[in-house]
C-alpha cells in the first residue's frame, strides 16, 4: 500500500442527522482492522473512565501505559491520544487481526463514529445542536461497499455515541470556547494542570475533592458529595462545571465550586 493509498481524506459533504449512507464493518470485509493501524485517536474524558475500568487500572496507570500527552492545536489545552504499538503498522494496542477490538464494548468515541467525523463550527452560549458530520474517507475501506444503510442518527444510536456525547458535552464546550479565544490569551500552568486532572485523571480529582481541604473551604451538599464520591460520571460532570468557572470567569476555583454546589443543591 502506497503512502497516498494510506492517507485518509475528509469529504467536503456536510451531513446532518437525517443524511443517509451505506456502510458496514465486520470480519468478512477484506480490510477488517486496517482502520485500527496508524491512527490518531484523541481520547475523551468518558473514554478514559470506560477504558481504565475495563482494564481494572487506576486512571494514572492507564494514562502512563496507554496514552501520550499533547497540547491541542489552537487551544493550548492538554489532551491525550491513544499510544500505539511500536510495530511496523503502528497498531492500536487493543486490536487483534482476527478478533478485532478486544475492548469493543468500551472502545473510544472516535472508533464508534467511524467512518463519520463530527465538527462544531463555534461555541454558542445555550446551543443545543450537535454540530455537523462528515465522512472520513480511507481508500482501503471496503465497508462502503456493504449493503447496510443508515441515517447519521441511526448510526450514532447503534454505535452508542449519543450517551458519550452527552457526558462529554461540557468538556467539548470548554475546548471549543478556548479555541475561540485570541491566540495571545494563554492559560496558566496551574489552569492546564487542573484541566488535565479533571478531564483525564478522575481518581486524582476524587482525591483532590475528598482528601484535601477542598470541602472545608466551601459547602457542598451531602447528597451531592455522596453522588460524586461513588459515581465517576457525576464526578466528571461536577468537575466540568467547576472548570468552566475556573477557566472562563474571574473568580477563584473555590468560589466556582461553591457556586456549583449552590446551583445543584436538591434542597433549594
Amino acid at each position: 500500500m502506497t503512502d497516498a493509498e494510506k492517507t485518509a481524506s475528509i469529504s467536503p459533504v456536510r451531513l446532518g442527522l437525517s443524511s443517509r449512507f451505506q456502510f458496514q464493518c465486520h470480519p468478512g470485509v477484506s480490510c477488517f482492522t486496517q482502520c485500527c493501524r496508524g491512527i490518531n485517536i484523541i481520547l475523551t474524558p468518558f473514554d478514559i473512565i470506560q477504558m481504565k475500568n475495563r482494564l481494572g487500572l487506576p486512571s494514572n496507570e492507564f494514562l502512563a501505559i496507554y496514552t501520550e500527552p499533547h497540547l491541542l492545536e489552537k487551544t493550548d489545552l492538554p489532551m491525550v491520544t491513544l499510544k500505539l504499538l511500536d510495530d511496523e503498522r503502528k497498531s492500536c494496542p487493543f486490536v487483534k487481526d482476527k478478533e478485532g477490538c478486544i475492548i469493543y464494548a468500551d472502545r473510544p468515541s472516535s472508533c464508534r463514529y467511524y467512518p463519520l467525523g463530527v465538527a462544531t463550527l463555534q461555541h454558542k452560549e445555550g446551543a443545543d445542536d450537535d454540530g455537523f458530520f462528515f465522512f472520513v474517507n480511507e481508500p482501503h475501506c471496503k465497508g462502503f461497499e456493504e449493503e447496510t444503510q443508515w441515517t447519521v442518527a441511526e448510526w450514532r444510536k447503534d454505535q452508542g455515541v449519543d450517551l458519550r456525547d452527552e457526558v462529554n458535552r461540557e468538556w467539548t464546550d470548554l475546548v471549543v470556547r478556548k479555541r475561540s479565544f485570541p491566540g495571545s490569551i494563554k492559560l496558566t500552568e496551574k489552569a492546564k494542570q487542573l484541566f488535565f486532572m479533571v478531564s483525564y485523571d478522575i481518581d486524582k480529582f476524587r482525591a483532590f475533592v475528598f482528601e484535601s481541604s477542598f470541602l472545608k473551604r466551601f459547602d457542598v451538599d451531602a447528597a451531592m458529595q455522596e453522588k460524586i464520591r461513588t459515581d465517576e460520571i457525576e464526578l466528571l460532570k461536577f468537575g466540568m462545571a467547576w472548570l468552566k468557572g475556573v477557566l472562563f470567569k474571574q473568580t477563584t476555583p473555590e468560589e466556582q465550586a461553591a457556586n456549583f454546589a449552590e446551583r445543584h443543591n436538591p434542597e433549594a
